[in-house]
């Protein structure tokens, strides 16, 4: 008898992906003409934070846009970044930003009902911390899995990891 056939449903960040953005939309920033003496910068802070500021709420929205612009050419999804609205501190707007890891209890519980409510029959969902292992006799029910959690519209970042 064969087996079970598994895989993770995770949401990891690619660290040092998200520095190349930063880096990227950083230099980009520096060198562009219509972000000449706006006091535009965009600067990481901690691990999984980052910095924007600008001398007013729209240049800072823009630097945002540059960093969203480099982290999907990284191949990062934008659901992992959380970005508040321009603050004003001083004479300059700032907008704070953090990138989410990792999938919440609540997030759990709603992707392991949509694959038992949707999903094919014989597949069994573990919450395991954060993370689900999915586990089926069949291959192709795994395949189906994997579709149906890429097609629904999850509010956080998720990759299929450990294919098995």
């Amino acid at each position: 008898m064969a087996a079970d056939s598994s895989f993770d449903i995770v949401s990891k960040l690619d660290h040092a992906e998200i520095d190349n953005a930063i880096n990227q939309a950083a230099r980009e920033i520096s060198t562009r003409y219509d972000f000449k003496n706006t006091g535009a910068s965009i600067e990481k802070s901690g691990s999984t934070a980052v910095v924007i500021k600008a001398n007013a709420d729209e240049r800072a929205l823009a630097v945002l846009d540059v960093l969203k612009d480099k982290l999907v050419k990284r191949g990062v999804s934008l659901k992992t970044l959380e970005a508040g609205d321009p603050k004003q501190s001083g004479k300059e707007s700032v907008i704070n930003g953090t990138f989410s890891e990792g999938i919440t209890q609540e997030q759990a519980k709603k992707v392991a009902k949509l694959i038992r409510d949707e999903g094919p029959k014989g597949v069994k969902v573990q919450v395991q911390g954060e993370e689900l292992r999915v586990t089926s006799k069949k291959r192709d029910d795994l395949q189906a899995v994997i579709a149906l959690v890429k097609g629904e519209d999850l509010d956080f970042a998720v990759q299929f990891v450990n294919y098995r």
